[in-house]
């Protein structure tokens, strides 16, 4: 992919302004961490000519852009990001711009919520919205949010389309959606299968499917597996027929990797093609890895990965 990701660099000191409000508006419609904006360059911008310009096409590139209005971060969010949007503006001494402070107004009186959305802006443009809950772990459960390794699937799978041209997906742990939803949106496949477990995230995934404009009569055809890895059955797994299977950060437990590498060996088991299987991981602890290649050494069959 080019400097505009779903995951975008946070360091931007020699690109230009049009760069850098795209960068700013894909990091506020992926709620991104604050630190990462490029501040620095606003900074630079508004000492050099203390003008509210640039601050003004940031507003409108973020909160008051029509994404916003129909899918918007969370209010906490926002109310931070237009603190900081303030606070750098009267640091430069920059005439005060109304509706910057209009808009803070907004959310100030605001009551924070459990979810909100939030939305990655493909290198085409489209945006994926997907509604997700605001605490990183809720009702028992990591599944109602995005974490990293999605995101960097989602930028490999957009840099190697033709691996999923004609295929048949089937994405493990889907989550809210981000990773599957993406490639759907983006790649020639025959089918696409997202799967989890838990109820509250099988919900939340349907209804960011049909958010996102995705059904079983479009193209790709898309369906939502309920799958526990320890009990899936031969029959589901035939049924399926994937040629390539996807994971992100699914392996974040020790406790499952077991079930990850038995359930892969029964998948290549009942294929009638090997499929490939590519898993995406944040390594959060020493030793993720190995003990992810250590469980495929003492399979039966040796997974593709």
């Amino acid at each position: 992919m080019d400097h505009v990701q779903l995951n975008p660099a946070a360091h931007m000191e020699t690109f230009n302004n049009s760069e850098v409000l795209r960068n700013f508006q894909v990091s506020f419609f992926a709620m991104s961490r604050l630190v990462t904006f490029p501040w620095t360059f606003l900074e630079n911008k508004l000492e050099s000519n203390k003008s509210s310009d640039l601050i003004s096409d940031i507003l409108k590139q973020t909160c008051l852009h029509p994404l916003c209005r129909k899918f918007p971060p969370s209010v906490r969010f926002r109310r931070l990001f237009l603190s900081e949007l303030i606070k750098r503006q009267e640091a430069a001494g920059c005439d005060p711009l109304d509706e910057l402070y209009d808009a803070l107004a907004e959310v100030v009186g605001a009551a924070d919520t459990t979810e909100c959305y939030k939305s990655y802006i493909l290198p085409g443009g489209d945006a994926v919205s997907l509604l997700e809950n605001v605490a990183q772990i809720s009702e028992g459960t990591t599944g109602l949010v995005t974490w990293e390794a999605a995101l960097y699937l989602a930028e490999w799978a957009l840099d190697h389309r033709h691996t999923f041209t004609g295929r048949t997906v089937l994405e493990l742990g889907s989550g809210v959606g981000l990773t599957g939803v993406t490639i759907c949106r983006s790649c020639r496949l025959n089918r696409f299968v997202f799967s989890d477990c838990h109820p509250s995230v099988l919900q939340k995934l349907r209804n960011n499917i049909q958010l996102n404009g995705l059904t079983d009569q479009t193209s790709p055809a898309v369906s939502v597996e309920e799958m526990d890895w320890t009990a899936a059955t031969e029959e589901q797994l035939k049924r399926i027929g994937a040629d390539t299977i996807i994971a992100a950060d699914v392996v974040y437990d020790p406790d499952v990797v077991g079930s990850l590498v038995k359930l892969l060996s029964r998948i290549l088991k009942s294929a009638q093609v090997l499929p490939e299987v590519f898993i995406c991981s944040t390594i959060r602890k020493p030793g993720d890895l190995q003990r992810l290649q250590a469980a495929a050494r003492e399979s039966r069959n040796q997974p593709s990965m």
